[in-house]
C-alpha cells in the first residue's frame, strides 16, 4: 500500500520513495516481499504517488491505480482487483524481512489475520503511535504493524479488525518474539509480536532516525 499523501513526514519526496539506510522504503519493501513465499507484487498507488508508481515501473511491480480516497478505501479497490488470500502491507515498514511475511502467511493458514505489536513497545522505542489504531488485545494495549492478510471469506482490512479466529483450527507461533492468537469464534485473527523491526513505522522524521539505527 503506497499511494497515501505522507503530510506528517514533510519529506521532499513521497512518503514511500523516502530513504532509509539509503535506500527507499518502497525498494525495501518490494525486495523482502519478493524473497517471500508471496507469487506476485503489486503496488497499490494513487494520484497521490505518481513517482512511486514511476519507481515500481523500474522494478516491474504492476500497480494497481487506486483512486486515492484514503487507506481502507484504496485497500477495498485493490481487493477487488486480485485473489485471495492476500498479503497487505504498507510502505512505511522499512524494516520488514521476508521472515516476518513468511511468519504472518503461515500463522493465516489462508484466513484473515493483523500483525500487532505492543503499545508499550512503540513508546519504549520513540517510534509514532496513532492513537486511533489503539485496541485492547487480552488486557494489553497493541496497534496493527501493517502487516496483514486478508482472507478469502472477508471484506475488511486486517488492520481494522480485532477479533480472533475458530477455536477448532490449529496455529503455530512463528518464533520466540510472536504470540499468535489462541483461537476462537470468527475468521479474523490477532498475531501480537514483540519484534523491534515491525513496530517501527516512518510516519515523522523522527521514525527515520529510529529506523536508520537499527538497519541491519
Amino acid at each position: 500500500m503506497c499511494g497515501g499523501r505522507g503530510t506528517r513526514l514533510a519529506a521532499p519526496v513521497e512518503k514511500p520513495l523516502v530513504e532509509v539506510c539509503g535506500r527507499p522504503m518502497f525498494d525495501r519493501i518490494v525486495e523482502a516481499l519478493r524473497a517471500s513465499r508471496v507469487e506476485t507484487v503489486h503496488a497499490v498507488t494513487s494520484p497521490h504517488t505518481p513517482e512511486t508508481r514511476t519507481r515500481a515501473s523500474e522494478l516491474g511491480v504492476h500497480c494497481i491505480d487506486a483512486p486515492g480516497a484514503g487507506y481502507v478505501s484504496d485497500l477495498g479497490f485493490a481487493l477487488d482487483r486480485v485473489s485471495r488470500p492476500v498479503v497487505t502491507v504498507v510502505a512505511d515498514l522499512p524494516l520488514l524481512t521476508p521472515d516476518h511475511v513468511d511468519a504472518v502467511i503461515e500463522a493465516a493458514e489462508g484466513r484473515s489475520l493483523t500483525a500487532c505489536v505492543p503499545v508499550g513497545q512503540k513508546r519504549t522505542l520513540g517510534s509514532s503511535l496513532d492513537d486511533s489504531l489503539v485496541f485492547d488485545y487480552r488486557g494489553r494495549a497493541v496497534c496493527p504493524t501493517g502487516l496483514g492478510v486478508v482472507g478469502p471469506d472477508t471484506e475488511a482490512d486486517p488492520n481494522s479488525e480485532h477479533t480472533e479466529a475458530d477455536p477448532n483450527s490449529e496455529h503455530t507461533e512463528a518464533d520466540p518474539n510472536s504470540e499468535h492468537t489462541e483461537p476462537e469464534d470468527t475468521d479474523s485473527t490477532v498475531y501480537l509480536t514483540t519484534d523491534f523491526r515491525l513496530a517501527l513505522n516512518v510516519n515523522r522524521p523522527r521514525d527515520i532516525v529510529l529506523a536508520e539505527d537499527r538497519c541491519e
